[in-house]
């Protein structure tokens, strides 16, 4: 057969398009709830860019930050549906699936950053994250980045719990959040978010409780004179893949994707407890007095009651949790 210049052209087109085609990565959707600007979003793209390079470009991550789709509830149904590939979510989100989760969430279980740490690598949060597959259809937790302290801010120095005593503190409304204000003897209000700041410039309630870049971004610091740093829980946030992707990875990609996100999840931990140590001196900084505090005396009063009606772990994962060291 004679080869025309038109023909040739054809056969050179249709090589280009297929070769473009077995050179596309597979598509991987990654979303969160989290700004553009924080460090969940900036080492989620790094991530991305990552996986894209050991893989030689057969994954190409599209990285969907800020609610892009959908709220957080929306992102663990994604998982379970295929549509959305691999999220960041809460504790709370993913406890519940699996109600053990939650117990990191709980007021003082871990006695420091390093406690918490050594949790996320425990055989104890490995269990955790084999129940919450199962429990999930699938879905499978690669990671855990930490999400930061949450403290007390109030209108009087509180450095004991006496000093909660009778106190009004606004709390979300959720029976986790009052464990520990109700413990130190404060009068818990669950106020809606939107309206706390104008809550506590009319006294209606004399403190709240948030981590500090929440304390810095919704500028309660304005309307209360102090910050104290209670640290009374250690708020992370799991990286999770759905199960309908990782069934459908070898267990070589399988590993590309657990490397690459505890990796992620580490700088984001790092990066957000630099930023804490960092805040505390731009508060002071503002002329709002920074309190240490006894968080021993805090603890002893709290971890009592952490096992009665609204524990969704044991007593054993609980005492399995204190006895990480």
């Amino acid at each position: 057969m004679k080869i025309t210049k038109g023909l040739l052209t054809a056969a050179l087109m249709a090589a280009t398009a297929v070769s473009g085609l077995v050179g596309a990565g597979e598509k991987v959707r990654w979303a969160h709830v989290y700004e553009p600007s924080e460090p969940y979003h900036q080492w989620s793209e790094w991530a991305a860019q990552e996986i894209n390079k050991r893989s030689n470009g057969r994954f190409e991550v599209e990285v969907f930050p800020a609610s892009t789709l959908g709220k957080e509830v929306d992102l663990n149904q994604g998982l379970t549906l295929g549509t959305i590939d691999i999220i960041y979510t809460g504790q709370s989100f993913a406890a519940q699936t699996y109600g053990p989760l939650a117990l990191s969430d709980a007021p003082y279980v871990f006695r420091d950053f390093d406690h918490w740490q050594k949790y996320t690598r425990s055989d104890l949060f490995a269990e955790f994250a084999e129940g919450y597959r199962q429990a999930s259809g699938g879905n499978v937790i690669l990671g855990d980045a930490y999400y930061g302290l949450r403290h007390v801010t109030s209108n009087k120095p509180i450095t004991t719990p006496g000093d909660m005593e009778g106190l009004k503190i606004r709390v979300p409304n959720a029976p986790m959040y009052r464990l520990f204000p109700e413990a130190a003897g404060a009068h818990t209000s669950p106020i809606a978010f939107a309206e706390v700041y104008l809550a506590l410039q009319q006294g209606v309630v004399d403190a709240q409780e948030n981590p500090l870049p929440t304390i810095k971004a919704k500028k309660f610091y304005e309307v209360q004179q102090y910050i104290d740093l209670t640290g009374h829980v250690t708020g992370s946030n799991l990286l999770v893949a759905g199960g309908i992707f990782w069934n459908r990875l070898s267990e070589e990609d399988r590993e590309l994707f657990r490397s690459v996100a505890q990796e992620s999840a580490d700088r984001v931990s790092a990066d957000i407890a630099k930023s804490e140590a960092e805040l505390v001196e731009w508060f002071r900084g503002e002329g709002v007095e920074v309190l240490e505090v006894d968080r021993a005396a805090f603890r002893a009063v709290t971890l009592p009651l952490l096992n009665g009606e609204v524990a969704t772990w044991t007593q054993d994962q609980f005492d399995r949790l204190q006895a990480i060291r």
